[in-house]
Parts: structure tokens; sequence; C-alpha cells
């Protein structure tokens, strides 16, 4: 492939531009064979080197089948090419649905389950713990089934692998019936009621999401997807700690048009027509963006705010707008969310990387006291010694990647500073 190849954003530019095309398992399998050192470069919506490679980039675009869905397992399996938006759209058809979803429908669900990608809700795990079974190619060539019920175990630790442990060619998830989603927004909720009223806030529906711009102390937009009851009527507050409700639909970014996002005002709508922030059709959020968030311990979260919010004069000339949620706890080993409900903190920037560059140790510095953990697949200065610290399952992690890749070949420089 000719020119340089950049990811989603444009603010990376990949080490190599040779990027192979597989459609088959086969194909891939020769691959592997053939390159010593190799990464599959998915929809390219991570933000950092993780999946770099100064070797060969497979992209699997091509393995795009949803292979079966199990209705008496409530289960569907689905090959590494597939899209969540994609996904989407054939259960819910079949009267199925999935639990959660991030606020990109265009991500791969392979990508989305290896980084630990998350939507929003106090009761919702990750998109990873829907994993059921993965099928992985490893170095040696063999085609491995990691299944739930016999492999739980290694599962816990496979699941979120950060590209380290092989070629997932496909990947089975729980799912559930079908269910409608309402989508309510309310404006300029004073940031001082979060310390005594967030759980009640974060818990005010199935889904909840917080904007702000860290200007005025206020929440700018509070964003509630609450599944819609048996009598046909979501739950809605008519007075919601002070906030306003929205008149029209809006963009997380007050001056962007709301035209991308999904359906709001409380009409009710399809699971995966709500939950995303983003309309599958559109593209997502701003485009020429950069993106960092980390996850501190929910009971944590008011504090945390606050030690941001003290840096807002600092971080609001570079900021475009952050996002709170809440994600569940789970038992997947490198998951932030391990063992642990977290808040996520999330920031998306201008694409202005020496000003964010310097903005990234200051935050850092603010949220270590709350045992702050970053995203996989957005940017941070964290380094080992701070990854080793904060992941109690990281030696066995580094065994497994070990065990299954001894010769190093899905390794990358990302995986050698971060993982090892």
């Amino acid at each position: 492939m000719n020119g340089e190849l950049k990811n989603w954003a444009g603010n990376h530019t990949y080490k190599t531009n040779l990027l192979r095309q597989a459609g088959s398992i086969e194909e891939v399998q020769s691959l592997v064979k053939k390159y010593p050192r190799l990464k599959v470069l998915g929809t390219r919506h991570c933000f950092n080197d993780i999946a770099d490679s100064g070797g060969c980039l497979i992209s699997l675009e091509g393995l795009n089948k949803i292979i079966a869905l199990d209705k008496e397992r409530q289960t569907v399996t689905v090959e590494a090419g597939v899209r969540y938006g994609e996904l989407a759209v054939y259960l819910h058809e079949r009267g199925y649905a999935l639990h959660n979803m991030a606020s990109l429908p265009h991500i791969s669900v392979v990508g989305g389950c290896a980084t630990a990608t998350h939507g929003s809700g106090i009761k919702n795990g990750n998109l990873s713990t829907s994993v059921r079974a993965m099928e992985l190619l490893t170095a040696s060539g063999e085609l491995l089934v990691l299944d739930r019920e016999k492999d739980k175990e290694i599962l816990s630790g496979a699941v979120v692998h950060l590209g380290g442990l092989g070629i997932v060619t496909s990947i089975t998830l729980a799912i559930e019936p079908t269910y409608q989603v309402q989508q309510y927004v309310y404006e300029n909720l004073p940031m001082g009621e979060l310390e005594h009223h967030f759980e009640a806030i974060m818990s005010a529906g199935y889904s909840v999401s917080l904007f702000t711009d860290w200007r005025k102390k206020n929440i700018n937009e509070v964003w509630i997807k609450a599944r819609v009851r048996e009598d046909g009527k979501g739950e809605r507050e008519a007075d919601f700690f002070g906030a306003t409700a929205a008149t029209q639909n809006l963009h997380p970014i007050s001056d962007v048009p709301a035209e991308n996002c999904t359906e709001q005002m409380g009409v009710p709508g399809a699971w995966h027509e709500r939950l995303p922030h983003f309309r599958m059709g559109f593209t997502p959020s701003s485009g020429k963006e950069l993106q960092t968030e980390y996850f501190v311990p929910v009971e944590n979260a008011y504090q945390a705010i606050q030690a941001i919010e003290q840096l807002h004069e600092k971080i609001a000339p570079y900021l475009l707008i952050s996002e709170i949620r809440c994600i569940a706890a789970d038992e997947l080993w490198m998951s932030p969310c391990y063992r642990q409900a977290c808040t996520a903190l999330h920031f998306t920037w201008q694409q202005d990387w020496p000003a964010v560059r310097e903005l990234l140790p200051l935050v850092e510095e603010r949220l270590a006291p709350f045992h702050a953990k970053p995203h996989w697949g957005k940017l941070f200065s964290m380094r080992h010694k701070d990854i080793k610290r904060l992941y109690t399952k990281l030696p066995d992690f580094q065994k497994l990647l070990r065990k299954y890749d001894p010769r190093g070949q899905f390794r990358n420089e990302w995986l050698d500073s971060i993982v090892f």
C-alpha cells in the first residue's frame, strides 16, 4: 500500500504502510507464517500506538460475517471485522440486543473488547463483560477457542488482551431480548450538586453521561438514557437537581449541530439508536480531536472531579468537551474496572498535541491520589511503573502473553513499554 497510514483522528501515523487484507482464516494463517512482526489494525479509533507495528499491519475487515445466533444460549458469534453498529441492527431485527454500547457504534466488536471500551450505566459492565468465548489464532498458527464454561480463568485474562495475545478471529457475546430507550437531555447542572447527589444523578437512567467544559463549575449537559417500561413510558424527572430540560436536540459540544447525534427529547427508539451518542451513518464526535480518559473508583468520583476542576484555567483553552460516566465492576484482569466500580473522566481535546502533551502529566498528577487508570486506547503519559502499581494481575497477564506468543510476534513498542 502506498502513502502514510493514519488513525481515524489523524493524530497518529503508523510506522509502516505495509497493510495486508485478510478475508479468510487461511489468509490470516498465511500472514502469521510470513511476517515475524505483525499487528491487527481495526477501525483505527485508538489515539496512541497500541495497534502500531514496525512490521506488518493486518486488516480483518473482510472477516465480517455474523456466524451464529444461538437463541438457546442467548449468544451471538461474529467475525473480527464486524462493527457494533452492524451487529446491533442484525440483533434488533431478530428481537435481541446487547446490554450496552459505546458512544460510537463505528468501532469493531473485537477491537472494543480488546481495550475494555465502555458505555455508561452504574450497573453496566464495559463491553468486554459480554464476551462468552473467543477464537484466537496464536503465533504457532494454532486456532484456539477459549470458552467461559471451560476456560473461565484464562478467558478472564484473555478478553482484554491489548492486541498481545494473538489474532482474535471471532468472538461470542451474551445477548438479551431487545428493548426500547428514551433519551432526555438537561442543561446547566451545578457541579456542586455532585457532592451529595452523585450516585442519584448517575443512577437516574439506564445510562447517564455528564458533559462539562470545566468552566463556571457547571455540568453543561446531562444525557439520560432510560429504558422504556412495559407501560410504554420512560423515566423522566421534571426538575433534575437544578438542571433544566433541553428544548431541542443537542450535541455534547455546544457549537456543533446535533444532526450527527442520536435522537433525544424522549422519543422512544431501539436500544442501538439511543445508547450511542452518535449515529452510525454520520461522522462521530468532532473528528479532528485527541482523546484521553481516566478511571477512578466510583466512591472517589466527586473528589477526582474537584481535583480536575482546579485545573480548569489550564484545561479549558484546549478542550472541546469532557464526559463523566460510570461503569460497573468486573473480573477481567486488565480491565480498569477489575473488581472495582469506576467513574470515567473523559477529555476530548483540540488537536494540539504539544499543548495536550504538557497537560497530561498535570491531569495524572491530580488524579494519582485516586489510583486513576488510563484508557488503553487513548493518550496518556503514565508508564510501566505506574501500570504495575495499579494492576495486581499484571504479572499473570505477562505470563499469559508469553505463553501464547513466546517469540513476541505480536509485541510492539507500546506493549514493551507499558505492559512489559
